[in-house]
């Protein structure tokens, strides 16, 4: 492990001298003394506990360990150097927007607070934030059209090109709203649920297959009266309006669920757990303000965990 009294200093000053080849011209371009130079140079050799310069000769030239160090100097002064062009073009006004694709499951409950932890960054790349379909965001996502894609886990022969980091889990529900004929009596019967008019996610969509195997599992018939939507405001306006069933991300309804303007149906829906995380090509480089916004969301999933 290196010493942590290296400092910056002592890599730019040995990195310095190793090109110019020369202490007085090193010293020049740094703006100090060559005393200065020198003595930086000993105090990295005492901390490395190594010579990095061969002194039988009256040129500077470097040591077999000189020529090691300087190797992994150079890349950690261009890594420096990298990071800090990041940090600038983050806070440049003209600097590209960032650009999010946000499925239903995140849109109403990770994204107000991890957009505003963005903001409060003083950044400037204007957010974006894209909503639609699962599967038109990982075309805008494999065309470099988005950033990042924040949601549910996609089917693994959709991930061709894409990697996937989890952020935590959460359940589907039945919501329903608040003094629903369903709700009312001690006697819940599942199979119910068919009579009612239900508001179920299309086909294509993250969660469409996981809905059609509860279901099945929970010994629901196939509703006789559909409506196929992942429009967020569409469904709580309906929900309230009316006795329809609603299919849906619980971390969507959360809200709501806690106000008590809706209601889960009294199911076991421990078998639609599923996995919310961030979905981002393979191998492609980021932008800092995407970086950024991807450190204030994954602290938002950390603490709405934890809640």
């Amino acid at each position: 492990m290196l010493d942590p009294a290296v400092r910056l200093r002592h890599l730019a000053t040995f990195v310095t001298v190793a090109r110019v080849g020369s202490v007085s011209r090193a010293a020049e371009r740094l703006h100090v003394t060559q005393p200065a130079v020198s003595k930086t140079l000993r105090e990295l050799e005492t901390l490395l506990g190594a010579a990095l310069f061969d002194r039988s000769h009256r040129a500077v030239t470097l040591s077999s360990f000189g020529t090691l160090f300087l190797r992994h100097a150079e890349a950690g002064l261009g890594a420096f150097d990298e990071g800090a062009r990041a940090l600038k073009a983050a806070r440049d006004p003209a600097s590209l927007p960032l650009r999010v694709g946000a499925l239903p499951t995140v849109s109403a409950r990770l994204m107000p607070q991890a957009m505003q932890r963005f903001l409060a960054e003083g950044l400037g790349a204007v957010p974006r934030v894209v909503t639609g379909p699962n599967e038109h965001l990982l075309i805008q996502l494999r065309e470099g059209h988005l950033d990042v894609v924040i949601g549910r886990m996609v089917e693994p022969e959709t991930m061709d090109g894409l990697v996937f980091e989890p952020l935590y889990s959460e359940p589907l529900c039945l919501a329903v709203r608040a003094g629903h004929p369903l709700l009312q009596g001690t006697a819940f019967r599942p199979a119910a649920v068919a009579d009612c008019l239900v508001l179920l996610p299309p086909p294509g969509s993250v969660i469409r297959p996981v809905v059609d195997r509860f279901l099945l599992s929970a010994g629901i018939p196939a509703p006789s009266r559909v409506i196929e939507t992942v429009s967020l405001a569409f469904g709580r306006a309906f929900l309230r309006d009316t006795d329809a069933v609603w299919m849906i991300s619980e971390g969507v309804v959360a809200r709501d669920l806690a106000e008590g303007t809706l209601r889960r149906l009294p199911l076991d829906m421990a078998t639609t757990m599923g996995s919310v995380g961030v979905t981002r090509r393979a191998g492609a480089e980021l932008p800092a303000a995407a970086e950024i916004f991807l450190a204030g969301l994954k602290e938002s999933a950390r603490l709405l965990a934890a809640s």
